[in-house]
């Protein structure tokens, strides 16, 4: 096995550009967007959970795409999606397990990265560097440098960069958020992002032997090595210490306190605070905080909270996840299924519903509001639609996970500077991680 270093080496570095928001801004931009005809070769790279988020717009005809690559880890995962792609396709995607052979084929044109977090800069910044474009899940980074590199790669590589915060494709979502823009609701000055389950009890980590198929140390990749514990490739890695997770802040608040700050017309934050807590099953294996409440303070008065609780189920907020947004002359209500805008009496001015049918908290992926969203992706590689979540915006929105996890490992606020440094030593001695010999992440 080559090392990221060595693969980068092999298929050299494409040439460089500029083009953020799938528009074209450059002779050789123009000459790199795909005709309107053009059939896009895609690869999905992790089919974990997210998988059903891209079945539908990949085997759809309108989406004009092939599935040249399915590729994981994991063979029952492999298995699983080819399985699933195998009724809603008439052909068989080649299948691989290790994501730099899939980005040696230079047909490829476009890969989805849905891996866990910690592969999720290292792996998309390797698409670029090979000339692909690139779908990254939240949170695009499993730290703030390679935040910064993602955006960094994005316009030195030339490629098209989308990040998987698919509620900015949500119809009614950017209805009610252009309304708040145009002052529907006075100054909005306070948003609340606040995400609730019902998480379970976690297993203690102890040493088992690798599953059956899994390749440990290709799952572990950009990570520093460590032996096999029980459950850890499966979900749990969310939870078991920072090696490979964010937790839930990364996981599902990504989604929140982006609706937040795009609500609120706010880049970073000037300060910090956050206390977390593990509250629930204090004896289990769960190596984070399970209850989260974080307070991002901005320029012009404006604050945004994050509220997230994974383990105890009251709906404070009368639903599992949403954001509510106060101005001067009144409030707005956004999650998933709806978007209420409300008077300074609290009396409904106008409601818009959701036509998707995209999950709330519960496991898994998929919806109409991601097939949207992956479409996009692929229209705006086309140059035919601007990307609805562009990673320089986006990146923005996940620096606040890294914050908030940064202030809670530190235990203690901090300020933040015009470029987003973390004006505290401690706090920036987590500005990056470990790196395993030979992954670093570098452009």
């Amino acid at each position: 096995m080559v090392s990221r270093r060595d693969f980068v080496k092999r298929t050299g570095l494409v040439s460089t550009g500029l083009a953020m928001g799938g528009v074209a801004t450059s002779a050789k931009s123009y000459n790199r967007i795909k005709g309107a005809n053009d059939r896009l070769q895609v690869a999905i790279i992790g089919l974990g959970r997210r998988l059903g988020a891209f079945t539908d717009p990949i085997s759809i005809k309108e989406s004009n795409v092939e599935l040249r690559y399915l590729c994981d880890v994991m063979p029952s995962q492999l298995e699983r999606a080819a399985q699933e792609f195998s009724t809603l396709i008439d052909y068989q995607p080649k299948m691989e397990k290790d994501i730099r052979k899939v980005l040696e084929d230079k047909k490829l044109d476009a890969v989805i990265n849905a891996t866990p977090d910690h592969w999720h800069a290292p792996g998309s910044i390797m698409a670029m560097q090979a000339g692909k474009d690139v779908y990254v899940e939240k949170p695009v980074s499993h730290n703030m440098e390679e935040n910064r590199l993602l955006v960094k790669a994005a316009k030195k590589y030339n490629r098209v960069v989308q990040a998987g915060t698919q509620q900015r494709s949500s119809g009614h979502t950017i209805s009610a958020i252009r309304m708040i823009h145009e002052g529907a609701i006075g100054n909005a000055y306070k948003a609340v992002a606040f995400y609730t389950n019902r998480r379970g009890q976690v297993p203690l980590q102890k040493p088992a032997p690798v599953p059956g198929g899994l390749d440990w140390d290709l799952f572990q990749g950009p990570a520093p090595r460590r032996e096999y514990t029980e459950e850890t490739w499966d979900y749990n890695w969310h939870w078991y210490g920072w090696d490979y997770g964010t937790a839930e802040s990364g996981n599902n608040g990504t989604h929140e306190m982006d609706v937040a700050r795009w609500a609120l017309q706010v880049d970073y934050p000037e300060f910090v605070f956050a206390e977390g807590h593990k509250g629930q099953f204090p004896g289990d294996g769960w190596e984070m905080y399970d209850h989260m409440e974080a307070t991002f303070r901005f320029g012009g008065g404006k604050t945004i909270k994050w509220d997230g609780r994974s383990r105890n189920g009251y709906d404070t907020y009368g639903d599992g996840r949403g954001v509510i947004v106060y101005g001067s002359e009144g409030s707005a209500f956004l999650d998933r299924g709806k978007s209420v805008i409300y008077d300074r009496r609290g009396e409904v001015v106008q409601a818009l519903d959701s036509d998707s049918d995209e999950a709330g908290t519960a496991l898994g992926g998929g919806g109409s509001m991601s097939t949207r969203h992956v479409q996009n992706f692929f229209e705006a590689i086309r140059g035919k639609e601007k990307l609805n979540a562009p990673i320089d915006e986006i990146a923005i929105s996940h620096a606040m996970v890294h914050y908030t996890n940064v202030a809670y490992r530190i235990n203690s606020s901090f300020e933040v500077g015009d470029n987003g440094i973390m004006l505290d030593r401690e706090a920036m001695k987590l500005w990056s991680r470990e790196y395993e010999p030979g992954w670093e992440v570098k452009l």
